[in-house]
């Protein structure tokens, strides 16, 4: 949620930034109509309130009587005015970094620095379904009969690849040389990360607060009626809420997780959009980054988390684009966003495979979530997130990058002490 004191004193900054997005900037002006009656009326009803006591101390019950009929229907108004005001300041999207790239829509997002070339291959390679089904690796066609589609077995060579990764990832990710490195290049903190397999289920209201429940997306997500609870669409959704309506302490930050777990996404605007393989699956697996820091660390932390995402690409050798994300592609809680996208030889391309999203304190304002400063003042803390390996996502880019003419897989190094074997054929 925005500053709603800072609209009030600076609506242009708001309405430039809505405009941006590409969207319509009289959102705030709606805003600020109801908001100016929702004072207007909050003036009013204090007034008939005191007045009423006023009323009731001097012995004029009758008086009283009839105020208390008028001051409650301007509490309804009231609440009214205040119900709507919330929902149009909810749909208001984060304030957008001044660098952000304009543009409306991915075809304007812009590289920023590439790593790698290309892999290039003295025999004509194939996609990962053909390689993962020659190798007894993926089956679709039985998970379709079984869950319908867009849904996938991932077996043998690559169930042990996705535990790898995980482990990987793990094992990076807690040690305090390896993150100390990376950290010191991005100025920050290098405190490691804790481990967590978060809940997969989230309750609509704390969805909402995570900004990632609205109107807009509710058809995206997958709903449990009967318990009125959805299953996440990322480990984020769960890690970020954690601490709703907590004050955290400055000395204690920054708080780093590293989650891990099952995730699920309707696909709803995606009919007929890859439909090939394991890309885009309704149920995938992720391993998700999330850390609540100070506002003056946070922007510091989003460079680290980008950073992180290179260095495990860099160590699984795959070449990958640093992709920054332009004004109409981006996420409505984002202040900034950077995309990574790996090279996958069978669709001759580079597909996105990481993400990294800077909220500020857009969703800590919606969660109640504050630093409690040495001096016991406070303010709201900075959020970000980001994707360690998308597993469906990396199996595809290993399994790709590293096939052999005789149709085997090689295994990438860094990953070798997990599975126990250095190909897979």
């Amino acid at each position: 949620m925005i500053d709603i004191e800072h609209l009030r004193k600076d609506p242009d900054l708001f309405r430039s930034s809505v405009a941006r997005r590409n969207q319509d900037p009289q959102i705030v002006d709606k805003f600020l109509d109801l908001d100016k009656q929702w004072r207007e009326t909050t003036t009013k009803s204090e007034g008939l309130r005191s007045e009423q006591k006023k009323l009731g101390a001097a012995g004029k019950i009758e008086e009283a009587k009839k105020l208390k009929e008028e001051l409650t229907s301007v509490q309804a108004i009231l609440e009214d005015l205040d119900k709507k005001r919330h929902e149009v300041v909810l749909s208001i999207p984060n304030l957008l970094a001044a660098g952000v790239p304009e543009g409306k829509d991915e075809s304007e997002n812009i590289v920023i620095r590439t790593w790698g070339e290309p892999t290039k291959f003295d025999f004509q390679p194939l996609d990962h379904m053909e390689l993962g089904v020659k190798l007894g690796l993926v089956d679709n066609e039985r998970a379709t009969k079984v869950s319908g589609a867009r849904f996938t077995y991932i077996k043998g060579g690559a169930a042990m690849l996705q535990l790898a990764l995980i482990n990987f990832v793990f094992e990076t990710l807690t040690n305090a040389e390896t993150v100390k490195q990376i950290a010191e290049k991005a100025g920050v903190s290098s405190k490691p990360f804790t481990p967590v397999f978060p809940p997969m289920m989230i309750n609509p209201t704390m969805y909402t607060r995570m900004a990632r429940l609205s109107p807009e997306t509710k058809d995206e997500r997958y709903h449990i009626p009967s318990d009125d609870m959805y299953l996440i669409g990322s480990a984020e959704h769960t890690l970020g809420s954690m601490y709703a309506d907590e004050a955290l302490p400055e000395n204690q930050l920054p708080i780093r997780y590293i989650g891990y777990s099952t995730s699920f996404r309707r696909e709803a605007g995606a009919a007929g959009k890859d439909t090939h393989g394991i890309l885009r699956l309704h149920q995938f697996d992720k391993l998700e980054m999330e850390s609540f820091t100070t506002p003056e660390t946070s922007a510091a932390e989003h460079e680290f988390f980008v950073a992180i995402q290179e260095h495990l690409l860099q160590q699984l050798e795959i070449p990958y684009q640093v992709i920054g994300i332009c004004t109409g592609d981006m996420g409505t809680p984002d202040y900034m966003q950077t995309d990574i996208n790996a090279w996958m030889p069978g669709q001759d391309k580079y597909r996105e495979t990481h993400t990294a999203d800077y909220m500020t304190d857009y969703q800590t304002r919606r969660l109640g979530t504050k630093v409690r400063r040495t001096d016991d003042t406070s303010v709201f803390a900075h959020t970000n997130d980001a994707t360690a390996f998308a597993i469906g996502r990396t199996l595809i880019a290993i399994i790709e990058n590293n096939q052999t003419k005789d149709g085997s897989i090689k295994v990438p190094k860094a990953l070798q002490k997990w599975t126990g074997f250095t190909e897979i054929s």
